[in-house]
């Protein structure tokens, strides 16, 4: 039925429902289960912020970037530990909402599956959530748990 299936996640309660359901329907399809995490870039203006702390040098895209990597590595864990041996984790710097729609058109996702809530921020009530604009710009099925 399904080859693909990509679950974002981003470390919140409503990814890690949405990673367990696609675990499971990954073991009852033999599809290859694509594990996604986005992080935004920070802006110009937390870029000049954040040099205002001599004693933290740390680029904050690379912190937010190795964040999401442990973030992908323990989705992955989790679906190795459960059977799926066909999960692979990926990261990705941008918009979520749109970074998720391009990956799961650039790899040919047959579904995605995403938590209802994640750890959006003040402009997710303003502009909508992601799994919103995930079901409105996707081209495959979007199963939002």
């Amino acid at each position: 039925m399904f080859e693909r299936i990509l679950v974002p996640v981003d470390g919140s309660q409503g990814a890690l429902k949405a990673l367990k359901l696609a675990v499971e329907m990954q073991k009852t399809t033999d599809a290859e289960l694509l594990i996604l995490t986005v992080y935004r870039h920070h802006s110009l203006r937390e870029k000049s912020m954040s040099m205002v702390r001599a004693s933290d040098p740390s680029n904050m895209d690379d912190v937010l970037r190795e964040h999401s990597k442990e973030i992908a590595e323990h989705a992955k864990q989790y679906a190795l530990e459960h059977e799926s041996p066909r999960a692979r984790a990926f990261v990705k710097a941008g918009q979520p909402a749109r970074t998720i729609v391009k990956f799961a058109k650039d790899k040919d996702a047959d579904l995605i599956v995403l938590g209802s809530r994640g750890l959006g921020d003040l402009e997710g009530y303003l502009l909508g959530s992601v799994s919103h604009k995930v079901t409105s710009l996707a081209d495959c099925p979007v199963m939002v748990v």
